[in-house]
Parts: structure tokens; C-alpha cells; sequence
């Protein structure tokens, strides 16, 4: 056992579990898993994107991408329109029924973030997220 604790990438895959477990609880409530809730994120930070992208981007297989928008839109999240820039491309695109439910949100992934964090002071959370930061930013 104490070999896998002195293993970073070991530590950092069972923090990514206990985490995915106690967001997913809370989203069961409302017929979301985080896989939905990561596209959502994602869609939050742009004005639309190709299916493709998210698949690129979140790193989901694309078959995935598409059961996951197809779920989006029967919920009202998220819905698909013509690409501005080729007509025969669709976008998705964030709607204001998934800006409100990520507003409705926040405050629950807050409340898992600061458990999983409890042991960590307010400095040490501000290192470990530069840190990670710098990892997954890395191509």
C-alpha cells in the first residue's frame, strides 16, 4: 500500500475518483452525470463549437459526444445549429436553461472542492491549483 501512495499519478487518479463520485451524487438529482456537466463547462467558455472539438477537447470519443448532446438537448442544456462558417457543419451551443443550471451548480461543486480540499490551507490551495494548472495546460 505505501508504494502506491508514494506514486503522484496514483494519488492524482484516486483524488480525480473520490471527486467524479461525490459530483456525481449530487448531479444524479437532476439526470446530469459530470460527463454532461464537463460539456457544459466547456460550452460555457465559447459561443459554440463542432462536436468534433468537444470530442478533441474533453478527450471523449466522439460516438460518446454525440449520445451526450443528444441528452443535453432533451434536457433543454444545450442544442445544435448551423455552423456560421460551413452550412453543412452544426455547432452546439450553451443555452440559458444550461447558463442557469450551471449557476445552480456552483455552489455544490464549491461545497465538494472545499471537502476534498479540507486538509489544505488557503495558500496551499492556491499552489496546488498553479500547479495543476501548469500540468494540464500542457500539450
Amino acid at each position: 500500500m505505501r508504494g502506491l501512495h508514494a506514486d503522484t499519478g496514483y494519488l492524482l487518479y484516486r483524488l480525480g475518483l473520490r471527486s467524479g463520485q461525490m459530483f456525481n451524487t449530487f448531479l444524479q438529482e437532476s439526470g446530469v452525470r459530470l460527463r454532461h456537466y464537463a460539456v457544459l463547462r466547456f460550452l460555457a467558455t465559447c459561443d459554440g463549437t463542432l462536436q468534433r472539438e468537444l470530442s478533441t477537447r474533453l478527450g471523449y470519443d466522439p460516438s460518446a459526444i454525440v449520445g451526450l448532446v443528444d441528452d443535453l438537448e432533451k434536457l433543454g442544456f444545450a442544442e445544435r445549429r448551423p455552423s456560421p462558417d460551413d452550412r453543412r457543419s452544426r455547432i452546439v451551443v450553451l443555452t440559458e436553461g444550461g447558463r442557469t443550471f450551471l449557476r445552480d451548480t456552483d455552489e455544490a461543486g464549491l461545497r465538494v472542492t472545499n471537502d476534498l480540499l479540507a486538509p489544505l490551507d488557503a495558500a496551499e490551495r492556491d499552489t496546488l491549483h498553479a500547479l495543476l494548472l501548469r500540468v494540464a495546460d500542457r500539450p
